[in-house]
């Protein structure tokens, strides 16, 4: 494409056509160029992207509910206290916590090979990232679960609820909101971190941006992976926010 013709023509389309006719102009040339060439790259990436990120979400968030419950039940003044179990399990977390994920992949890569069996390629990033996301989301889960009102687990403790019950029945249940949110933003984070797959041999929008942007020079696949993971972003977003307001009974 020549895109000094492209770039000449935008003023004459405003002054023809208005702004309407410089948007048919712009989405013929420049958008149509760069998805029609790319979408055969582009296409197999989105997949890959989506596979990585809901797959490493949910494991992640099984995992982060499973210990952030735990840190709130176990701390000082919980339901069941275990100061020296608590102070323990923080420390675990906080250290996983600080190591980047692009080290915390190279770490892994010999774990990774006895768990999947292979040190590389797309499926198995999946295991870093799960590593890497579920410290992360325990603390977020023990931030949602700190929300809820403590008037409404005495109340439960006073009708002689268990401790699984007031688990399951109290705490998760009024902190589903917070949780939602919560899981879009981990879902964001991880959607995040698959960009630096390309340093496993993993796929996906990231590593075919980085590739094919770092490596060969081919700006409209980068800018087009780019734009693509821009779109998925909001779309987590947008469908986080509004499935939390609509749990959540206090805007009722």
């Amino acid at each position: 494409m020549n895109w000094s013709h492209v770039f000449w023509q935008v003023p004459y389309k405003v002054c023809m056509d208005g702004w309407n006719g410089l948007g048919n102009f712009l989405y013929k040339t420049v958008f149509g160029f760069v998805f029609e060439r790319s979408w055969k790259i582009l296409w197999p990436a989105l997949g890959e992207t989506i596979y990585m990120t809901v797959l490493s979400t949910l494991l992640s968030y099984i995992i982060g509910i499973a210990l952030g419950v735990l840190l709130v039940v176990t701390r000082k003044g919980g339901i069941k206290p275990m100061p020296k179990f608590n102070m323990a399990l923080g420390t675990v977390i906080n250290f996983l916590r600080s190591i980047p994920f692009i080290i915390l992949l190279v770490m892994l890569l010999n774990v990774t090979l006895a768990v999947t069996g292979r040190m590389t390629g797309t499926m198995t990033i999946s295991f870093p990232l799960t590593i890497s996301a579920f410290p992360y989301v325990a603390r977020m889960v023990e931030g949602s679960l700190m929300e809820v009102d403590g008037g409404v687990i005495e109340a439960a403790k006073a009708m002689g609820s268990t401790t699984w019950q007031i688990i399951w029945k109290v705490l998760l249940p009024e902190a589903t909101p917070s949780l939602i949110n919560g899981f879009s933003i981990c879902m964001t984070t991880i959607l995040g971190y698959t960009t630096m797959a390309s340093v496993a041999a993993g796929g996906g929008l990231g590593a075919t941006a980085v590739t094919y942007g770092l490596s060969y020079r081919q700006y409209d696949i980068m800018y087009a992976a780019s734009i693509m993971l821009v779109v998925l972003v909001q779309v987590i977003t947008v469908a986080g926010t509004s499935l939390s307001r609509k749990k959540d009974h206090r805007i009722r």
